[in-house]
């Protein structure tokens, strides 16, 4: 029989020999796959399947359960011959079992790791937990984060995978090597504020890598976070850990391993008693990751930790000189002038390209500081300061609709208050903007096209087709960019204009590159990217799809990725690949969550698998319990066809709105008109093929660069 390996440390898949991965069909059948691993080799009685599988089983559940244990049975073992008893998922009792081996699923193969870490020398035991931690694709059972069966399971897992981070910086420690353990303790705490070991890791790690003060000050941190979050003061190996720190304790430097049975007392700053220090070759930065090596680390070991001068890494430096600048500002620069709003929202603007946090952590400092610079009644000020977040935006749908509202109307604002500018006509016809606000005037009328992205009413083309004009009159590279970014916004008014976002896409590129923009050029190649393939020109999109991975890579832009590895999926199915297509979207839908993006991340991973079944002729099939978020509307009448509620699905039909204009209206377009086609209504199907006719020649759906329907062709014709 082939060894069949099982993941569930991310979205739920089965692998074959060679790493071919398995098909496993619809939702249904991976949670009856899931919830058997969850069961670890035990009988999952046919009844609790039922119960787990729907919140209100349908008349024939039983027999849909033995239709998934089937098809299951197929794909895990494709060569075993009819009528022969199964060997893997085996029928036992009142239900199933899959006898799995202890080595066949990964998330026991990591269990398994983590325990046997804990008898290994340190470099033995670095490389397991490493290997061990590299099992994870995302969230365990990662699809089935709202159901009760895999509630307690997926905390336990996640909560051995906090350790392991843990005690990955634990050996570290021992290994003497303090500068890999700090980037991964302070994303771990980011996400984790609660561990209070991980403070007391990160702490120390700070301290033997001559940073004395960054030391305290990340236990200070520890002591807000905890007292304002939890009511609870930090534990004693907190307290006792800041007071060494304060006296230079010798016993925080790494020394010879005391034994086990000295007591807590003893071991407090010790890594694994089996671990040994090794000699130390290198330290990983921080922030790059580059191989740097300092002299004289060996003549430091037993001396009173303090900053090292001339031979400090570079990101030693950098962070000093951070410190040192920021307290300057600090104290030179008043609490309530105008210069720190300035100085604020150019910080804000860098931490949104930081990552998922740093997003989120933007649009909620963002909102403030619009709020303190309306305060001083300058517009000026306030123009500046809601002006100056010049973020580039790809997706169409909002983050935060209730933020939007509010610097929309703060825009509004603004723009009525500020001195009228006055135009002189040249030869040609043009104007030429001579007031000191033009500037000003074209980011606050650039904001609102990029904050009423989606809506169906005037204002933002106006406010879009205004703004670039006054920045091509201006002459100013930068803001063109920025302009061009909120025409881009709201160039969805209708189907079939990925020609026009192309045209976009390719000014941006051409004009950033030539002015050192990367943020924007990066845009520019995901907006070409979305055209080419809604154009079908799946070779054009590669390569805008590679050049924005190289700026992100080069310029450390993480969210990037997010939407090449959706690409990713979506040219799967483009290219008659469904299986492995929905395999791929599980994966990229795992690394969305966290992203800081929910106006993206919301409904889109059961709207793309409803989308990839269509486009390939298979059953919807489609969740009736999942999250559908905004799209929820245009995949009612699936789900209630798939419920057999047939009357009910035309009303559905008969009663959808215009989709908003954004990224995905060509796919909610489609997605009419084939539930229409399936239920015969002609009147919704004619109003839906009358939207999507200008975009004939292209693939439904892919300008979003998500997700395709297949050509729009298809749904404009009454065959099947």
């Amino acid at each position: 029989m082939e060894r069949v390996l099982f993941g569930v440390l991310g979205p739920t898949v089965a692998v074959g020999g060679g790493g071919r991965e398995l098909a496993l069909k619809g939702p249904r059948h991976r949670a009856v796959l899931a919830r058997l691993i969850v069961a670890r080799r035990r009988v999952v009685p046919v009844a609790l399947l039922v119960e787990d599988l729907w919140a209100e089983p349908p008349a024939g559940a039983v027999g849909a359960v033995q239709t998934f244990v089937g098809a299951l049975r197929r794909a895990l073992e494709p060569e075993r011959p009819p009528r022969t008893p199964a060997r893997l998922l085996v029928t036992e009792g009142p239900g199933y079992a899959l006898r799995a081996a202890p080595d066949a699923v990964d998330a026991w193969r990591f269990e398994t790791a983590l325990g046997a870490a804990a008898d290994l020398p340190a470099p033995e035991a670095l490389s397991t937990l490493e290997e061990a931690l590299g099992r994870w694709r995302g969230p365990a059972y990662a699809e089935f984060a709202g159901e009760d069966w895999s509630r307690a399971e997926r905390a336990r897992l996640a909560e051995l995978r906090l350790q392991a981070v843990e005690r990955r910086a634990e050996t570290l420690l021992a290994l003497d090597r303090p500068a890999d353990a700090v980037p991964d303790l302070d994303a771990h705490l980011t996400d984790h504020p609660w561990r209070e070991d991980a403070w007391r890791l990160l702490a120390l790690a700070l301290y033997r890598h001559h940073r004395q003060g960054d030391a305290l000050a990340v236990l200070r941190r520890a002591r807000a976070v905890l007292t304002d979050q939890l009511g609870v003061d930090p534990g004693p190996a907190l307290r006792r850990l800041e007071s060494d720190i304060l006296t230079q304790a010798p016993e925080l430097n790494l020394g010879p391993r005391p034994p086990l049975t000295q007591g807590r007392e003893a071991v407090t700053y010790a890594a694994p008693p089996r671990g040994r220090a090794q000699p130390k070759t290198a330290v990983t930065s921080p922030t790059t990751s580059a191989p740097t090596h300092p002299e004289g680390r060996g003549e430091l070991r037993d001396q009173p930790q303090r900053p090292a001068a001339d031979n400090a890494p570079p990101t030693e430096s950098t962070a000093q000189l951070w410190t040192t600048a920021a307290a300057a500002y600090h104290r030179t620069v008043a609490a309530g002038a105008r210069t720190r709003l300035d100085s604020t929202i150019g910080l804000i603007r860098n931490l949104a390209v930081t990552g998922g946090a740093g997003l989120a952590e933007a649009r909620r400092h963002r909102t403030a500081a619009i709020a303190a610079a309306e305060e001083f009644a300058d517009p000026e000020l306030t123009a500046r300061v809601i002006g100056a977040y010049d973020v580039p935006a790809i997706w169409t749908r909002a983050d935060d609709p209730a933020a939007a509202a509010e610097i929309v109307a703060a825009a509004e604002r603004t723009l009525a208050a500020l001195p009228t500018t006055t135009t002189t006509a040249t030869s040609t016809g043009t104007g030429t903007g001579t007031g000191p606000y033009d500037t000003a005037r074209c980011r606050l009328l650039t904001t609102i096209a990029l904050e009423t992205r989606g809506a169906t009413g005037p204002r933002g083309p106006a406010a879009a087709r205004e703004a670039e004009a006054l920045a091509r009159r201006l002459d100013d590279p930068a803001l063109l960019a920025f302009a061009l970014n909120g025409t881009f916004m709201q160039s969805f008014t209708r189907a079939g204009l990925a020609p026009r976002r192309d045209g976009i896409g390719a000014e941006l590129v051409e004009l950033a590159a030539r002015h050192g923009l990367v943020t924007y050029e990066v845009l520019g190649h995901l907006i070409r990217l979305q055209a080419r393939a809604a154009l079908g020109d799946l070779t054009g999109a590669d390569r805008h799809a590679a050049a924005a991975d190289r700026l992100a890579e080069r310029h450390e832009l993480p969210l990037v990725g997010v939407f090449t590895e959706w690409y990713g999926a979506l040219r799967l199915s483009a290219t008659g690949q469904p299986a492995r297509a929905e395999t791929a979207y599980r994966a990229a839908a795992a690394r969305l969550a966290g992203a800081g993006m929910p106006g993206l991340e919301r409904g889109l991973l059961p709207l793309a698998l409803l989308c990839l079944r269509l486009a390939h002729g298979l059953p919807p099939d489609p969740e009736p319990r999942a999250d559908w978020g905004p799209y929820r509307p245009w995949a009612e009448p699936f789900l209630l066809l798939a419920a057999g509620r047939r009357t009910r699905a035309r009303t559905a039909v008969r009663g959808l709105p215009e989709p908003p204009h954004d990224l995905l209206y060509e796919a909610c377009c489609a997605l009419e008109a084939e539930a229409a086609r399936r239920l015969g209504d002609r009147t919704a199907l004619e109003r839906a093929r009358e939207r999507l006719r200008p975009a004939a020649a292209e693939l439904a759906g892919a300008g979003s660069g998500l997700l395709t329907l297949g050509p729009v062709e298809r749904y404009l014709t009454d065959q099947a």
